[in-house]
């Protein structure tokens, strides 16, 4: 399982970067392709299904499939 700084700190290849925290929440935020948020859980870790929510999005806005993402971040 991924824990939310591992996952925080990969995303920082799309130039993501945290800008607040709120909670149990970081929203990330890259100007990468356009300006794109994400908020990702400080729970760890990060269920299953909420970091495949969250990839998906990260990847559509990247124009990539989840399973390139996962690859590009190490993840997979």
């Amino acid at each position: 399982m991924v824990r939310n700084s591992q996952f925080a700190k990969a995303l920082r290849v799309l130039g993501y970067e945290i800008t607040r925290q709120k909670g149990s929440h970081l929203r990330i935020t890259t100007h990468l392709g356009g300006e794109h948020h994400e908020v990702v859980p400080s729970h760890r870790p990060l269920k299953p299904g909420t970091l495949a929510s969250i990839l998906k999005s990260v990847a559509t806005h990247h124009q990539m499939t989840s399973q390139e993402l996962a690859r590009k971040l190490g993840l997979s």
